[in-house]
């Protein structure tokens, strides 16, 4: 091992022991002391750590109005209001001193991530089957920030401009002042691809926590890349594939009906309802999203909405109804989030592979495969839907289909990054592009489907000070 790789790993271990800490038995475990890693129990610890699953992408969500954030906050010009108001004259970059977190949290994860496929095979005590299969999960955990920086600073996937667009930077190696390289979009999708291709032979079907990656956790992740990549026949086979892992869906229903004594009452706003944990049987792999950050070492609280974007939940879900209430806080009547949960805001959940499942098998078009996709999809919406209210879902058309499907997504990933990305995608396409549309203060705003606003500009910080690399601002304001 080399001194500057001692150096770097106790200088990150020491400023995480200093800024954080850590709650579940098995997370938030750090190697022992500021040493070189050695073993390989010193090395899998990276991934045990929660800090090293951060997946905080705020803007996205403030563009999207899956938060409610009170009208008299929104006064000042900020990162927030703009994203949130859709203000697309402002300059974002000169106000993006705020929203560092998705940027640095990312790499400093992959900082990890690259000391373990890199000197992982170098550990002790250990099989080398043992290194291999960690190797594989560290591959898989750099696939996933990767992705989540390139779908949040880049801009969406197009065949035609992804070899000459820029994405974000990539790091490879641990080694302090390691050279990056600001790569085209259609190369990190390439690198991204090769990882987790690369790390399917070695990934087990279970794994030791819910934070390492398993087989059914690559399949899944492959199926994400490819819908994003608009290749719906390697998304679906991948979505197939991490289904045949893992198909188990969450009883919403079940749950509403066992705490519909506290549910039912519209003055109880507590938040002491049973928790659903890590443990939940949707969960390929856990990761915190946006929300689970803002109240990190405890359970992560579920984001108020606003009555416009609870508005786009159908009547009788039980999904909106256990996570929301309705409720009046001067100035405005919002809908309460009453969740205190483990959520899997940034991880991977069998859900997502139904919905992606059902959406490439619409695409491939004819009455059957459009009926095919909506059984999938009804499949899902079964364990969401009251059953005094439930109507199965039918569509006569593939666009008709796939806004069925992408609608119902959105609103099972409420408060995620799905929605948006998905939003990227579909924009690109005028049968399913959308303008937004909403009511603020008298005014009529809208974001359309070409806005600028759908990339997020790099922070300040990383753009002046890029180390050993180059960084070119992504958007022009």
């Amino acid at each position: 091992m080399r001194k500057r790789v001692q150096y770097i790993w106790g200088i990150a271990v020491a400023c995480a022991a200093v800024l954080f800490s850590s709650c579940d038995d098995y997370l938030g475990i750090l190697p022992k002391g500021e040493k070189i890693p050695t073993t390989l129990e010193d090395y899998e610890a990276f991934i045990r750590y929660d800090y090293n699953h951060i997946c905080d992408f705020s803007q996205a969500m403030y563009l999207m109005n899956d938060f409610y954030i009170a009208s008299n906050t929104l006064n000042a010009i900020s990162l927030e209001s703009i994203n949130y108001n859709w203000m697309e004259n402002e300059d974002r970059i000169a106000e993006n001193d705020e929203d560092e977190t998705a940027y640095y949290y990312s790499y400093s994860s992959i900082f990890y991530w690259n000391l373990m496929i890199r000197d992982v095979q170098e550990a002790t005590e250990c099989t080398e089957g043992e290194r291999q299969e960690l190797i594989a999960q560290a591959k898989v955990l750099r696939a996933i920030d990767y992705f989540n920086l390139l779908n949040y600073y880049a801009d969406p996937y197009e065949e035609s401009t992804a070899t000459e667009k820029l994405s974000v930077p990539l790091i490879t190696s641990p080694d302090m002042g390691a050279a990056s390289e600001q790569v085209t979009i259609e190369r990190m999708y390439e690198f991204i691809l090769t990882d987790l291709t690369e790390a399917l032979p070695y990934l087990p079907e279970e794994g030791a926590t819910v934070l390492h990656p398993t087989l059914g956790a690559g399949y899944a992740m492959l199926a994400r890349v490819y819908l994003t990549m608009e290749n719906y026949e390697d998304a679906l086979s991948y979505a197939e594939l991490a289904l045949e892992q893992n198909n188990a869906l969450y009883d919403w229903r079940q749950y509403y009906e066992d705490n519909r004594t506290q549910l039912d009452d519209p003055d109880n706003y507590s938040t002491s309802y049973p928790a659903i944990g890590l443990d939940n049987v949707e969960n390929y792999i856990f990761r915190y999203g946006t929300n689970n950050q803002k109240n990190f070492g405890q359970s992560g609280t579920t984001n108020s909405l606003t009555t416009w974007r609870a508005a786009q939940f159908e009547e009788g879900d039980a999904r909106f109804a256990s996570k929301w209430k309705w409720r009046y806080m001067s100035p405005d009547t919002i809908y309460y989030g009453i969740r205190n949960d483990r959520f899997n805001g940034g991880g991977l959940t069998t859900p997502e592979m139904y919905y992606i499942e059902a959406e490439c098998i619409a695409r491939q078009g004819g009455q059957d495969n459009i009926d095919e996709a909506m059984g999938i999809l009804n499949t899902v919406r079964q364990t969401r839907f009251f059953k005094d209210v439930y109507q199965p879902l039918s569509a006569t058309s593939v666009e008709e289909a796939v806004r069925l499907i992408i609608r119902d997504k959105a609103n099972e990933y409420a408060q995620t990054p799905i929605p948006f990305w998905d939003a990227r995608r579909l924009n690109l396409h005028a049968e399913y592009a959308t303008t937004r549309t909403k009511e603020y203060n008298g005014q009529t705003l809208t974001l359309s489907p070409d806005s600028h606003l759908w990339t997020m500009p790099f922070p300040q910080g990383a753009v002046s000070n890029p180390g050993n690399g180059t960084l070119q601002q992504n958007v022009e304001r």
